[in-house]
Order: C-alpha cells, then sequence, then structure tokens
C-alpha cells in the first residue's frame, strides 16, 4: 500500500484535452492541410465513375437478355442498377484522398456535397475504364499517404519539446505511414469479410437479432481501438517502425487500459458529435465554411491532445516502472 501512494498519478484525459487545443490554437498554420482537403472536395473538381457503372450494368444486361433471364428479372437488374449509378453520381473518388488510419482529416469526405455555392461543379472528370479507375486509385492513395505522413509530423512537432523531434525524418515516417495503413488493410479485410457475411446473414434472419448483434459489435470495436488507438504516435513521435510501434501501443492499453479508454471515449465523442454541427449548413451555402474551418481546428486540436497524452504517458509508466524494480528488491530482503 505504501509503495502504490508514492506512485506518481498518470496523466489527466482533461488536462491532455486542454493542451492539445492550446497548442493548436497557439500554431493554427497546422490545420491548413484540413483546411485545403475539403476545400478540394468542396469547390474542385470531381471524379465520377458512375459512368463506368453504367457501362458494367449495360453490358450485365446485354449478357443476361442473351441468356434467356425471364424479363421480369431483367427489368428488375435494370431498375437497380438505374439506382445505383443515380447513388454514384453523388461519389467523388477524390474523398480516397482521406486515407486510414494516417490521413489528412475531412469533412467533405463523407459529405460528398454535390452542389456549391458557385453553382454546380465545373470540372467533372469521368472514368470509364476499370483501369484508369485503378490507376487513380493508386495515385490518389500514395498522396493521401504523403499528405497524412506530413500532417501528423507536423502536428507531433507542434506538440513535442524533445531535440529529437527536429531530426528531418520524414522519408522514414512516410515509408512506415505506408507499411502500417497496408498491414491495416489486410486485417480489415481478413475480420471484416466474415463478420459482414455472418451479419447479412442474421439481417436476413431476424433484423432485431441484427440490431443486437450490431450493438455487441460496437462495442468490441472499441475495445479492438484502444490497444491499436496510439500505434501512429510512436512512428511520429518516437521514430519506431511499425512493428515497435504497435507493441508500445499494445503495452501501453495493457497497463493504462481504464484512463486510456476514457480518453479514446472523449476523442471519438467530441470529433462525431460535433461532425453534426459542422454538416448543418447546406452544401450550397457559404456557411459551410465555417463547418469546414471548425471541423479542421476541433480534429486537429484532438490530434495532438493524443501525442501529448501518448508522450505523458509513456513517461509515467517509465516512471511507474522504475519505480516497481527499484522496490521488488527491499521487498524480497
Amino acid at each position: 500500500m505504501d509503495k502504490i501512494e508514492t506512485l506518481p498519478p498518470p496523466p489527466g484525459v482533461v488536462g491532455s484535452l486542454k493542451a492539445g487545443f492550446d497548442a493548436i490554437a497557439s500554431n493554427l498554420t497546422v490545420i491548413l492541410l484540413p483546411l485545403a482537403l475539403d476545400l478540394l472536395l468542396w469547390l474542385g473538381p470531381r471524379l465520377r465513375v458512375d459512368r463506368l457503372i453504367q457501362i458494367i450494368f449495360d453490358e450485365m444486361s446485354r449478357y443476361a437478355s442473351f441468356s434467356g433471364i425471364p424479363s421480369a428479372d431483367l427489368k428488375t437488374l435494370q431498375e437497380n442498377s438505374a439506382l445505383l449509378v443515380e447513388q454514384f453520381q453523388q461519389y467523388n473518388l477524390m474523398s480516397v484522398l482521406r486515407t486510414f488510419p494516417i490521413g489528412v482529416f475531412s469533412l467533405m469526405s463523407g459529405a460528398m456535397p454535390s452542389q456549391t455555392p458557385l453553382g454546380d461543379p465545373s470540372i467533372i472528370i469521368q472514368i470509364d475504364s476499370v483501369f484508369i479507375l485503378l490507376g487513380w486509385v493508386v495515385l490518389l492513395t500514395l498522396i493521401g499517404w504523403i499528405c497524412g505522413g506530413l500532417f501528423f509530423r507536423w502536428v507531433s512537432l507542434v506538440v513535442t519539446d524533445t531535440p529529437q523531434s527536429t531530426e528531418n525524418r520524414f522519408g522514414q515516417s512516410i515509408a512506415q505511414t505506408m507499411l502500417l495503413s497496408v498491414i491495416y488493410f489486410i486485417l480489415a479485410i481478413m475480420i471484416g469479410t466474415p463478420v459482414l457475411i455472418v451479419l447479412a446473414l442474421v439481417i436476413t434472419a431476424s433484423p432485431l437479432l441484427a440490431q443486437g448483434m450490431l450493438l455487441i459489435l460496437g462495442l468490441l470495436s472499441m475495445w479492438l481501438i484502444v490497444p491499436v488507438f496510439f500505434t501512429p504516435h510512436g512512428i511520429f513521435m518516437r521514430q519506431q517502425n511499425v512493428f515497435s510501434s504497435i507493441y508500445a501501443s499494445l503495452r501501453m492499453a495493457r497497463f493504462t487500459l481504464p484512463t486510456s479508454s476514457l480518453f479514446v471515449l472523449s476523442v471519438l465523442l467530441i470529433a462525431f458529435g460535433l461532425n453534426f454541427l459542422w454538416n448543418i449548413p447546406s452544401s450550397d451555402s457559404w456557411m459551410t465554411l465555417i463547418g469546414i474551418a471548425g471541423h479542421a481546428f476541433i480534429t486537429t486540436s484532438l490530434l495532438a491532445a493524443s501525442f501529448i497524452y501518448y508522450r505523458d504517458m509513456q513517461v509515467w509508466l517509465q516512471t511507474v516502472l522504475e519505480k516497481l524494480k527499484a522496490n521488488i528488491p527491499t521487498q524480497q530482503a
């Protein structure tokens, strides 16, 4: 009991959040990247794939007509294809620039605005080839990774006051960013595909049971997010490789799970909760600028707060472990 009482208190959630907001308020230039991405997705050119979707469904309808499929089924296929093409008319492939888990934060990537205060988009680029689509996806993903690495590196430098933070290791951080994104993508496919199949079967059997399953999946996802939430932080603050950073994040979650869970939950609630406020103005109103600016400031401040929390928690963990090791010989004696 005496040993526990002499341990220093862990970093506070509220203090870390406040420090993050103060750091970005003193360095507002950091939010330029989120602002630029949202302005590009809002007022910039559109990369649309609805023509490609129409070509694919036309070929499917032509094949179905030659295969002797009943006219009723063919009509249903044509109606569904027309509905899907109409939905894809609002999709902007430029949203691929918002990469995960490391990327530039964006409000417009999820909103998919179809109108602007300047009227209909003046530049619309239609993609009518699968190979061209793949080329655009690869190019935009690479640009998103580079910009995301630059953004995370920039924020980490703002909140870090150690001499190591001034070293020029941007290329190494970008390489680790790409590797981490590929690992997360593979894991998402391996875990997400069976879950989606089971969820589809449950929805077919009982919609009520599916809602309960979604609630359970939400709780499990929160339990899985916390151990890997701080994986990028080791890459940009401590110049670790991907696997060392993953290990450090898991180790940190193991010793600080209640506090870290509260911090992650607070960040997610603030970010997603305020998104409802930022999306209130319609996309054809200049008031959307306020939402874009507010989103850029809040999300960047939350990212800065997470870097501060990670830095202080790593220092706290090191201090606690050293004190515990120092007390082990005394107890054995």
